[in-house]
């Protein structure tokens, strides 16, 4: 491509709208513009490198095994109502009419058209298993859209279903999709971690996230440094620090006139903040018609420790727990806020500790007393043995892994993909069917598997960059090389080897662009470092009469001169950096 016949717009200026260095590098290169609050077009530069990630994720998706079709994007509400998500997905779904009145929406996913397809297409074993795949456009209305693509409210995805007839196949798929998706991350060269996760909106028995690590992710990941062990931080698991001691204090009220938080306390007192325990008020569902305003649960986490909304949600008669209200508060404990514990409550309350708060001795909480707490608190003798004990809490650095295995360190990730297990929970809902050999009607089990294409473009500049620009990886950049004249229509022999050089590289299967534009070398230069190109080659008039090019590779600190063989040999097989 001669850049003089392509449009490349550039900016030196920092878009004043931008917040992450991947949003700033795509807007000053040129990639995306701006229509609406989460809607970009693609320039050509930018299209490049999503056609370049599309061009991956196709080719491992079909060497797995997949087939690819395309669903519409606009999907009618009836299948939504089979499964119950056109209320339950919540405000993401963009919901729209047409001119007679029937309902649509605009696909966030396409779980209810895939499996509408797949029963009316598929009907006996023998087709199956079966994966399908699409690379199509989504939209999810964003409350807050932001981070330009990274969290755009429309988005190109490749998503996949997978139809079996047993759940041992699925499980096969899964780990199929899996390894698919390693090649993708892999070739496209970005450092990534494969994670335990939660299913969320999608739902399903087993999931995996796929994270491209950068300090900027939004989404922290917790890794083992003795294992393989990764989740992230809804998934993963705080196991119990060991057997609880022996009580050495005695039970004692302390006076607090102004200390609510556990830090406040614990620096009141003079002891570690892991001495204290954190007491949250919830409401769950009635449990037997018990409460039939919801059931009280005190959710006791220790003083250093977060409590985990997902883990906690997941336990039994808090799936839509809320916080309690300071009049619930009152009725149940006798007290407000800052001062709450768990012994000798107003009424009867359920109590939820967390693993470590189980193991505790001597810990401090709140009297249930404005302006108090209580010191040497113990299980069994000051308060009765929570009625659960679960992991409730957030990991930290330094927790033992859950496999036994090293501690717990916690890395920053942008998620660009996810695998699910999602069992028959949407096909038992669309009553989809097949029969088996015996003749006989079954539900299949199914597989979702998702890849966000156009994420992966931010993500990859998020975690390559520097302070001149972009510098993509050889399997995304828009050319992997460019030729750039020095002063192109005054010199017409520059101008012919700079021309033929162009086209011997590209024979050679190397993708290069020819920038010819007429730009003075300084401007030249800083737009192809801008725009990330991973190998740069200079021809000048002084390079001619020495028989060298000026080659530089984008990481590199200083430029190099080399004749045509030792430059070709830098940029064939092998040779791309």
């Amino acid at each position: 491509m001669r850049l003089s016949q392509f449009h490349l717009r550039t900016s030196k200026e920092t878009p004043a709208d931008a917040e992450v260095i991947s949003h700033k590098l795509m807007l000053k290169a040129g990639m995306i513009r701006k229509l609406a609050a989460g809607l970009y077009t693609w320039s050509p530069l930018g299209l490049r490198v999503l056609r370049k990630v599309e061009r991956v994720v196709r080719e491992e998706m079909d060497a797995a095994g997949a087939i690819e079709l395309l669903m519409p994007s606009v999907q009618p509400r009836e299948l939504w109502e089979e499964t119950g998500r056109w209320e339950k997905f919540g405000g993401q779904l963009l919901k729209i009419r047409d001119r007679k009145e029937a309902e649509y929406c605009y696909g966030p996913t396409a779980e209810e058209v895939i499996t509408d397809f797949a029963r009316n297409e598929l009907a006996s074993y023998k087709q199956l298993p079966v994966n399908f795949y699409q690379i199509q456009t989504k939209f999810r209305d964003e409350i807050r859209p932001r981070f330009g693509v990274m969290r755009a409210r429309e988005f190109l995805m490749k998503d996949a279903y997978s139809f079996h007839v047993t759940d041992e196949d699925l499980v096969r798929e899964y780990r199929n999709m899996h390894d698919a998706y390693s090649r993708v991350f892999t070739r496209l060269g970005l450092k990534f971690r494969a994670v335990q996760a939660d299913s969320g909106a999608i739902g399903g028995d087993a999931s995996q996230e796929f994270h491209v690590l950068a300090d900027s992710g939004e989404d922290a990941i917790a890794f083992s440094d003795g294992s393989a062990y990764a989740a992230n931080l809804e998934a993963a698991e705080a196991v119990s620090p060991g057997d609880r001691p022996a009580p050495t204090e005695a039970l004692r009220k302390v006076d607090t006139p102004t200390q609510k938080t556990c830090e406040d306390v614990a620096a009141l007192l003079g002891i570690a903040l892991q001495r204290t325990v954190k007491s949250v008020a919830l409401m769950g569902d009635a449990i037997d018609g018990a409460d039939p305003g919801g059931q009280f649960v005190l959710a006791l986490v220790r003083g250093d420790h977060v409590v985990n909304e997902i883990k906690l949600a997941k336990l039994a008669g808090l799936a839509d727990y809320r916080l309690a209200t300071e009049a619930e508060i009152a009725q149940h404990l006798g007290s407000e806020p800052g001062f709450l514990g768990p012994v000798a409550p107003a009424r009867p309350i359920r109590v939820v500790a967390d693993r470590s708060v189980a193991a505790m001795a001597d810990f401090v909480v709140g009297a249930n007393a404005s302006g108090y707490h209580l010191a040497g608190v113990n299980w069994g003798r000051d308060l009765p043995e929570p009625a659960v004990v679960a992991d409730i809490r957030n990991v930290v650095e330094g927790d033992r892994s859950p496999d036994g295995q090293g501690t717990l360190g916690i890395a920053r990730g942008i998620e660009v993909g996810h695998v699910f297990q999602l069992g028959r929970k949407y096909a038992e809902a669309m009553k989809c069917t097949v029969l088996d050999e015996t003749g006989k009607a079954t539900i299949p089990a199914m597989g979702c598997y998702g890849i966000g294409v156009s994420r992966i473009v931010a993500a990859a500049i998020e975690q390559n960059h520097d302070d001149a620009g972009i510098a993509w990886p050889d399997a995304m950049a828009p050319w992997l090389a460019v030729v750039c004249v020095i002063n192109p229509k005054n010199d017409p022999a520059v101008a012919e080897a700079a021309q033929t050089l162009y086209r011997e590289l590209n024979a050679a299967g190397i993708e290069t662009a020819l920038d010819d534009r007429g730009q003075r070398p300084g401007a030249m230069f800083a737009d192809m470092e801008l725009i990330g190109i991973p190998h740069r080659v200079v021809v000048s008039e002084r390079g001619l009469g020495a028989g060298t090019f000026e080659y530089r590779h984008r990481r590199a600190s200083e430029a190099e001169s080399l004749d045509r063989n030792a430059l070709f040999a830098r940029l064939g097989a092998g040779g791309h950096g």
